[in-house]
């Protein structure tokens, strides 16, 4: 049978990888400079399996503004570039038989707006997901309630639960206000 305490520390668990996961995804919204990174998130279609871009390219910085993307496979031009379109980046491509070249542009207000509101719904899917983490370990609780838990250790174990998501929505939070302070810095 399991336990109040096992069911505690699988949450923390699942809510410590869906706060890392967030600053994997806050880390690919960039303001500024070009990084190779900032195309980790592409898929291209290769040999009919979908495929991280740095598998199939090398993808380097020229320079602070520019990505350069050489495949290691000629006829995956075409497919880089629809995949890099299709990423919903905002990156412009441009072709020229050997590379493909991004050219980042000097981010504007506009789009560092357009940055925050994209971090923010990052953060909202990650408090989503915290709440759903909240359902299933209080739907185990009452599990454990109907095997013979009692009633007061259920509803310590509810409150137990309720702090450890109180607690993840604020680090989230955190995450995203320094986020948003890293984008809106010019």
């Amino acid at each position: 049978m399991s336990t109040v305490s096992e069911a505690l520390h699988n949450l923390n668990d699942l809510l410590e990888k869906n706060l890392d996961h967030t600053q994997i995804e806050f880390s690919r919204i960039r303001a500024g400079k070009a990084a190779p990174g900032m195309l980790d998130s592409v898929m291209v279609e290769y040999y009919g399996a979908m495929t991280p871009l740095g598998q199939v390219a090398n993808v380097n910085t020229p320079d602070s503004r520019t990505l350069s993307i050489q495949p290691y496979d000629k006829t995956l031009l075409r497919p880089i570039e629809t995949a890099i379109i299709n990423s919903n980046l905002g990156f412009a491509p441009s072709n020229d038989g050997e590379f493909i070249r991004i050219s980042i542009p000097p981010v504007t207000e506009d789009r560092r707006k357009d940055l925050v509101k994209m971090a923010k719904n990052e953060a909202e899917n990650s408090k989503v997901g915290i709440r759903n983490l909240r359902k299933e370990a209080n739907e185990k609780i009452k599990k454990l309630r109907n095997d013979g838990l009692s009633e007061d250790d259920a509803k310590n174990g509810e409150d137990q639960i309720q702090k450890m998501i109180d607690n993840f929505i604020a680090k989230t939070e955190d995450v995203l206000a320094k986020k948003e302070k890293e984008i809106m810095t010019v």
